[in-house]
């Protein structure tokens, strides 16, 4: 039986710009599998010590792995070349990559398979953008394009029905701005509920059950401060959606020429007029990921093997809702060396040791097997999941498992999952759940 099982487990290469998915390489570690990790930024170069082995060049290492997996997009070419070659590989295409990156490409895809869009219009320059307004009065939102849009505090939801508070916007921050953000693209607001629809897609089709999940990405309950990408989410799984058949499925055909193997979602509006896709993640979600390992009840490992060799086959996923929570330390959700020196090496301390369910890595590291500390430049400290058979459920779960946590000055948004109780009212209204 040990031989058989020595047999089963895999060596596992994870390739990342940034410490993204060592939540789930240590989950894999953990099912017995070899993992080894490459981290390219300098900065957080001690994250994952202690837990993970790290290595300085991961292409020496492609031999040596059965599944290479890439975390972030900007791999799509080397993950193109490498499956070319006949390795396994999670990760991006070179069209994948791009329908994330560049804004005004993923809309004009979206509209050729044939998605209800919303009008927008992409800018260049700030006075350009000042006159549209002025000659084309609305509601906007204001999104940074190009590297600045990686910046995901500087994106502006317009509130006034004249477009005002955008103008305003331009004409105060145009001299600041105009070397910060190259490119920006102005999106027509639409009223409704925010939400996104996943799918795990195996090269040739998308695999079920898909994922619905609602993000909270403002730092403050109630959707307030600046946007961090995501203080927590809220989701269930399901083997049909109407809004997965409105959006992601029409893209299966595309992504399947394009090889692309991994996790593609698409972040939504919808209302009783109808579903208007808003952006693509082509990539692992952030807190996403650990969120759904909270829910797949398949062992990890084995579930990206199957992926990444092409298999079509349903997964098995716990029943009802699950809800993930970012757990923070200052300077987050910015970088600052200065402020994270007075958190750097802190440890994060369990109550009850032995009641760790539901604890997922952030920015951590280990010493000599001692205490998990917090590690890096960021002050992403946890995420902490927890399910249930009713979004409440779930929600008690997760916040009873924070209370074992002991770190000096977290902080963590209270509300996740909260919007459900008046969000589902209206979905049901409009025959989306």
């Amino acid at each position: 039986m040990i031989e058989e099982n020595k047999s089963q487990m895999k060596r596992f290469l994870f390739v990342s710009w940034d410490p993204l998915s060592g939540d789930l390489a240590w989950q894999i570690q953990k099912e017995g599998h070899e993992v080894k990790a490459y981290i390219e930024s300098k900065d957080d170069i001690n994250i994952y010590d202690g837990i993970l082995e790290k290595v300085a060049n991961w292409e020496e290492y492609i031999d040596w792995a059965d599944i290479v997996i890439f975390d972030d997009t900007g791999f799509g070419l080397i993950a193109e070349k490498l499956r070319k070659k006949g390795k396994l590989v999670v990760g991006g295409s070179v069209y994948a990559d791009k329908t994330e990156e560049d804004r005004e490409f993923g809309q004009e895809e979206m509209k050729k398979c044939g998605m209800n869009i919303l009008p927008h219009f992409n800018f260049h320059d700030f006075d350009s953008a000042i006159d549209f307004l002025k000659i084309n009065p609305g509601r906007y939102v204001f999104k940074p394009n190009g590297d600045a849009g990686d910046e995901k505090s500087l994106l502006f939801v317009g509130e006034e029905e004249d477009g005002r508070d955008i103008l305003e916007l331009l004409e105060h921050n145009k001299a600041a701005w105009h070397k910060k953000i190259k490119y920006f693209q102005l999106q027509k607001f639409v009223a409704g509920v925010e939400v996104a629809v996943g799918a795990f897609f195996n090269g040739k089709k998308f695999i079920t059950p898909i994922n619905i999940n609602f993000e909270h990405k403002k730092l403050f309950p109630g959707e307030r401060g600046p946007s961090t990408g995501e203080m927590g989410t809220l989701m269930y799984w399901t083997n049909t959606s109407s809004i997965f058949s409105n959006t992601l499925a029409k893209m299966e055909n595309v992504l399947a020429e394009s090889g692309y193997v991994g996790y593609y979602d698409i972040n939504c509006i919808v209302n009783g007029r109808g579903i208007y896709p808003l952006e693509i993640t082509a990539r692992f979600g952030y807190p996403t990921i650990s969120v759904q390992m909270e829910g797949i009840i398949d062992p990890i490992g084995e579930f990206f093997y199957k992926l990444a060799k092409g298999e079509d086959f349903e997964f098995k996923t716990k029943r009802g809702f699950q809800v993930g929570v970012v757990i923070a330390v200052p300077p987050f959700p910015y970088e600052s060396n200065d402020i994270f020196y007075m958190f750097k090496d802190s440890s994060i301390i369990f109550k009850h040791p032995n009641a760790i369910e539901g604890i997922h890595l952030g920015d951590n590291k280990k010493i000599n097997g001692g205490d998990l500390q917090l590690a890096g430049v960021y002050g992403y400290a946890l995420v902490v999941t927890g399910s249930g058979l009713t979004v409440e459920e779930a929600r008690n779960q997760v916040y009873n498992r924070i209370k074992n946590i002991r770190l000096q000055s977290m902080f963590y948004r209270i509300d996740i999952g909260n919007r459900w109780f008046k969000d589902s009212d209206k979905l049901q209204a409009w025959g989306y759940l």
